[in-house]
């Protein structure tokens, strides 16, 4: 294969994905979901190989993006006519906190752990999970949060108030059932203060909590299975 050759195919590679791009719309590019991230990557591949291949011609190189494109068109039509299939190719959102507390089977359904919560939740700017009513994680994996009424009103610097406080960061002290002494060491506390609040709360063993968290000037928040 020429340089020449390696030329026009490019080019014409390059329009035709221009092309099936702008008729397949903007769910390509935004609010992505893995079935639409899939097939746009296997798009691109499929002009990638055709162009390196000696043996493959312009004509072959369309037809492979006429047929994925509208594959992924016909796609994107049936999803827009039925829930069902909306739902089979795109999910469903998922609520993971409801009403304050982590439901756990939404959680495993969607390969979803307490780690990653949080880390969607400090995206978020929340560092807490005791400031959430309710968390959704949505089929882009993109988690959207509603606040406790609480946090959302006006901050200090919107009355001009003035406050020497500081802030200080929430700890997650057990998280699946076990206790992370690191974090536990990291706070100045130790074992037996965790083990006697977990008693006045009525709880025998940490494997029953699935996420507790430590912070200055407040009590222990626990959230059990």
């Amino acid at each position: 294969m020429g340089y020449l050759d390696i030329f026009i195919e490019l080019v014409v590679g390059y329009i035709a994905l221009f092309v099936t791009v702008k008729c397949l719309g903007k769910t390509q590019i935004n609010q992505i979901t893995p079935f639409d991230f899939i097939s746009a990557l296997v798009l691109g591949d499929l002009v990638g190989s055709a162009v390196f291949d000696a043996k493959a011609s312009i004509m072959k190189i369309l037809f492979a993006i006429v047929i994925w494109g509208s594959l992924i068109y016909l796609t994107e039509f049936a999803t827009q006519k039925s829930r069902r299939l909306r739902h089979l190719f795109e999910g469903k959102p998922a609520i993971v906190i409801k009403q304050g507390k982590i439901d756990m089977k939404e959680m495993k359904k969607n390969h979803l752990d307490i780690d990653q919560l949080q880390q969607l939740l400090r995206s978020k700017d929340i560092f807490s999970l005791q400031d959430v009513v309710y968390a959704i994680y949505e089929n882009n994996g993109e988690l959207n949060v509603l606040r406790k009424p609480e946090i959302d009103y006006p901050t200090c610097q919107d009355l001009n108030i003035k406050t020497g406080q500081d802030k200080t960061m929430p700890v997650t002290i057990i998280s699946d059932g076990k206790v992370l002494y690191n974090n536990l060491k990291l706070t100045g506390l130790n074992e037996n203060w965790l083990f006697k609040e977990l008693r006045e709360k009525g709880i025998k063993q940490p494997k029953e909590i699935c996420y507790a968290e430590w912070q200055t000037g407040k009590s222990l928040y626990i959230q059990k299975y």
